[in-house]
C-alpha cells in the first residue's frame, strides 16, 4: 500500500505544468526536525500524495494520516475563484515544492498565489494562526490616500463580511470604481476548516496590518495560515475584469513576521 502511494506522490511530482509559479513564501519549523525514511516521514508523503490527488476536485481538503505519534494532519486549499485544473497545477506544485524545501520537517507550510497547503504532526485543524505572516506591498504610494484608505476600508468591509457567509464557503471579493481610470480590486480568504467566528477574527487581524506594512501603498497582501487578504488597482481575481487590465508588472517588497 505504501508503494502505491509513493507512486501517486512522484506522478505528482513529475506533472507539474509550465503554468506554474513560485511560491510566494514558505515555512519550515526548524525545531520539528524528524528522520529521513521514518515513520513520520513516510506519513508525509501518504498525506501528501492524498492532499495532492484528493483537493481539485472540491478546492479543499483537510485530513489526517498514521496513528499516535506518527499521526500527521493535512490541509490544501485553493482559491475560491480559480479553475479545477489551476487548482491541480497549483497542488501539485505544492506538494512538490514542500517536499524539497522543507526535508525532514515535521511542521511545514507553502503559500503560492492559487494555493495554500501545510501540514504538521501536532493539530491545528479549526484553529486561527496567525503566528508567521507573509507581506507583499506595492512600493508605489496612492496619489489620495485618505479617499483612497476609506474607500479601502468600505470594500474590505464589505467582503469580509461576504466572506464568513456560509454558501461563500470563507471566500470574499469585489471592487470599487476610485475614477473613471482607476478600480480598486480586493479579495479575502479563509481556510475553509475556520468557523464564521474565526474567520471574521482571522481576517481582522490581517487587515489591521495595512497601516503597519502597506499604508498609502497602491497594492498589498497578507498571508496567514488561516486566511489571506488582498487589494490592487489592477483585476487580478477571476472572472478578470475586461474592462480594466491595468499592469500586473508592479514592483513589490516583500516582509516576513
Amino acid at each position: 500500500m505504501y508503494l502505491l502511494y509513493k507512486v501517486i506522490f512522484l506522478l505528482f511530482l513529475c506533472s507539474s505544468s509550465a503554468k506554474s509559479e513560485d511560491p510566494l513564501g514558505k515555512f519550515c519549523n526548524k525545531h520539528s526536525n524528524i528522520s529521513s525514511g521514518g515513520k513520520l516521514s513516510v506519513n508525509i508523503d501518504k498525506l501528501l500524495a492524498e492532499l495532492a490527488l484528493k483537493t481539485p476536485s472540491t478546492g479543499f481538503v483537510a485530513t489526517t494520516y498514521g496513528k499516535d505519534q506518527d499521526q500527521v494532519y493535512g490541509l490544501a486549499q485553493c482559491r475560491g475563484d480559480v479553475s479545477i485544473e489551476d487548482c491541480s497545477i497549483c497542488i501539485q506544485e505544492a506538494t512538490k515544492q514542500i517536499h524539497q524545501l522543507c526535508p525532514n520537517i515535521a511542521d511545514a507550510r507553502i503559500w503560492y498565489d492559487y494555493c495554500f497547503l501545510r501540514y504538521n504532526n501536532k493539530t491545528f485543524i479549526g484553529e486561527v494562526d496567525t503566528s508567521f505572516g507573509i507581506f507583499y506591498f506595492n512600493v508605489e504610494n496612492v496619489t489620495d490616500p485618505e479617499a483612497f484608505n476609506k474607500e479601502l476600508g468600505v470594500l474590505m468591509d464589505q467582503i469580509r463580511a461576504q466572506a464568513v457567509m456560509p454558501k461563500e464557503e470563507g471566500l470574499g471579493k469585489g471592487k470599487s470604481i476610485l475614477s473613471p481610470f482607476v478600480t480598486l480590486y480586493a479579495l479575502v480568504q479563509c481556510t475553509r476548516d475556520l468557523s464564521e467566528l474565526s474567520c471574521a477574527q482571522c481576517l481582522a487581524i490581517a487587515v489591521s496590518k495595512f497601516p503597519i506594512f502597506c499604508n498609502n501603498r497602491k497594492g498589498c497582501r497578507v498571508l496567514y495560515s488561516s486566511c489571506y487578504v488582498r487589494y490592487e488597482l489592477y483585476p487580478f481575481f477571476f472572472p478578470l475584469d475586461s474592462n480594466n487590465t491595468g499592469p500586473s508588472n508592479a514592483k513589490m517588497a516583500i516582509v516576513y513576521r
